[in-house]
């Protein structure tokens, strides 16, 4: 799977390709295109608003507005860099969220996540496996912590910590410098790591906390439904299999810090193809696609 948020992948032959043909009516490479970009713009997505149905629907937005201004993209940029600037405005400025309404931070998050400690449930009296409701408590409690960054914060990091994103690319994204990238980034990872260090088992092993011993309480709270799980799942490709870490990484002590968010997975997402198509296929689909 290739990443397209990869240095190597600023000039892609292939997306130039697709969009001449996209923009001269051909539906097969706009679909090409989508397909090419979409588990990559859902997975950036769902990192910035946790929820998966939101992140469903806010890629689809996304989705719907490549096809309706690909009309616009004239080749000053890579396509890459029209494509994900687009996706970045639209995360930036989507709808707030009620945590974001009820100013999150991170003392707030540390007192939700504050349930009492238990041993791990009899097996017999799980509906899920064991491994998977750790996984599912481990991974939901971790995505938990972005959200008590700023909304750039956490797009930063996303960027430049779970997807590898070198300050190079990250600066062209995000219409910046590169020495300002990479100083949101360490910004980002400080307040990160100040919070994990104090709170994370995973990181910290004086701290008392522990996934396994959380999940009863999660359940309990909320947070966890044994019979529904939302992150974990039984075969999964995990970020760092599809991301290459950032070969200007600050130190071994950030990566390692960051490697907890990369282990967590790379989500296939919806078919948003089969939905689009109806737009696609439209009898304006070439009326869409010329120039305004």
């Amino acid at each position: 799977m290739e990443n397209p948020l990869s240095e190597q992948a600023a000039t892609s032959a292939e997306d130039a390709m697709l969009v001449d043909q996209a923009k001269g009516g051909s539906r097969d490479a706009l679909e090409r295109l989508i397909e090419r970009h979409q588990s990559w713009i859902f997975n950036v997505v769902l990192r910035m608003l946790y929820v998966r149905q939101d992140a469903e629907d806010t890629t689809q937005e996304i989705l719907v507005k490549v096809i309706t201004k690909l009309s616009t993209f004239e080749g000053r940029s890579s396509f890459r860099t029209w494509l994900y600037r687009l996706v970045i405005n639209h995360v930036l400025n989507v709808r707030r969220r009620r945590w974001e309404e009820d100013g999150l931070s991170f003392q707030k998050y540390g007192d939700s996540i504050n349930v009492v400690l238990d041993e791990a449930p009899d097996p017999a009296a799980t509906p899920a496996d064991l491994r998977l409701l750790e996984d599912e408590a481990r991974i939901g409690c971790t995505s938990g912590m972005l959200l008590c960054l700023d909304r750039e914060q956490r797009l930063v990091y996303v960027l430049g910590a779970i997807f590898g994103v070198t300050d190079g690319v990250g600066a062209e994204l995000l219409e910046t410098t590169p020495a300002n990238f990479r100083q949101k980034l360490s910004r980002a990872r400080r307040d990160l790591r100040a919070f994990m260090q104090n709170q994370c088992g995973l990181i910290n092993t004086a701290n008392p906390c522990r996934c396994v011993k959380k999940m009863r309480g999660f359940a309990k709270a909320g947070y966890l439904d044994p019979t529904n799980l939302v992150f974990a799942r039984e075969r999964v490709v995990h970020v760092r299999d599809v991301a290459a870490k950032r070969r200007d990484a600050l130190d071994a002590l950030d990566e390692a810090y960051a490697e907890i968010h990369r282990d967590h997975p790379f989500q296939d997402g919806p078919d948003f193809l089969g939905a689009l198509r109806v737009l696609i296929n439209g009898s304006d689909f070439q009326s869409t696609l010329e120039p305004k």
